[in-house]
């Protein structure tokens, strides 16, 4: 038997325990990871709570994972004791990832990079591939300007950082006390947070941004930094009203939990120091209530990661 966090059986979409379950065993195309990290995210919530639909019976939550490979199924590509990183989800039958055996896809694994220890690789992948994907859905050039939303998160933070990569341009919004962190990343414009962002937004750039990431979900009151006709890019369900034809894109990466070539390529990169990754707290799983009321309270900078 193994110890896995599943949602309460009470049925409360915010209240998670732990529970006794067999210990799996891979099949054709698997491996087994005896979990190292897990990263507790506001995506556990929204499945919770039913916003990606029902959860199977029993259902381990969970989304981003690293540790040690412990067995193999038939043709796994990955031997027994190789560290890895995984992005997986609590509606596939294998279930999600705050459990001490977890069995994952075979495509749904990178290998972790030396330079990474196992809490700090299991921060990664949801906040990367989101941030990977937002990035591409703005679809600018070198040299536009993106403005991002909640940089002082993981997704937003990690957002900043490529899109520095990328050649653009960011302006984002933030406390004095973060403006530290935020340059670090490279953002190119800092504003003051404001309780009207978007006025904020269009004094330091008066035409308005080419492209907006709203990862802190301020929506309707920031909607009015974007450019006429431009693109704002939302991650938490808001789909308008829009104005003055500004283009809103949602994006989610549940669904994607098999994007193996960019959850690898990522992981690389990581581990060559593309990316800053910050571990506010690691947490026994008995904790993974209390990981979450912090999470929700706000305020902690950088990821909580369940050990177990």
């Amino acid at each position: 038997m193994m110890r896995a966090v599943v949602v309460s059986a009470s049925g409360s979409p915010t209240t998670f325990e732990i529970v006794e379950v067999p210990e799996p065993a891979p099949g054709p195309g698997q491996a087994r990871v005896r979990m190292a990290g897990a990263t507790v995210n506001p995506t556990d919530l929204a499945f919770a709570s039913g916003a990606y639909g029902d959860l199977p019976d029993s259902a381990v939550s969970g989304v981003d994972l690293a540790g040690t490979v412990d067995a193999v199924g038939e043709g796994s590509v990955w031997p027994v004791g190789t560290r890895v990183v995984g992005f997986v989800s609590p509606m596939e039958p294998s279930g999600g990832a705050q459990a001490e055996l977890v069995v994952v896809d075979d495509g749904q694994l990178a290998a972790t990079p030396d330079a990474l220890d196992d809490v700090h690789a299991a921060a990664l992948p949801l906040s990367l591939l989101t941030a990977s994907t937002a990035l591409r859905l703005v679809a600018l050039a070198p040299g536009q300007v993106l403005g991002v939303t909640g940089a002082t998160g993981a997704v937003g933070g990690h957002l900043v950082e490529l899109a520095c990569q990328a050649g653009l341009h960011v302006v984002v919004d933030c406390k004095e006390q973060d403006r530290p962190l935020v340059e670090r990343l490279g953002a190119s414009v800092v504003v003051p947070r404001s309780e009207d962002p978007a006025a904020a937004y269009r004094e330091a750039v008066p035409g308005g941004v080419d492209a907006l990431v709203d990862a802190a979900a301020l929506s309707a009151k920031v909607i009015g930094a974007v450019r006429d006709g431009e693109k704002m890019v939302t991650l938490r369900y808001w789909k308008g009203p829009s104005e003055r034809r500004v283009d809103l894109v949602e994006t989610s990466e549940m669904g994607k939990t098999h994007d193996t070539d960019r959850l690898r390529d990522l992981i690389a990169r990581a581990g060559d120091g593309a990316f800053e990754v910050s571990v506010a707290a690691t947490m026994p799983l008995e904790a993974v209530n209390r990981a979450h009321e912090m999470m929700t309270q706000g305020g902690v900078r950088g990821r909580l990661v369940l050990t177990p």
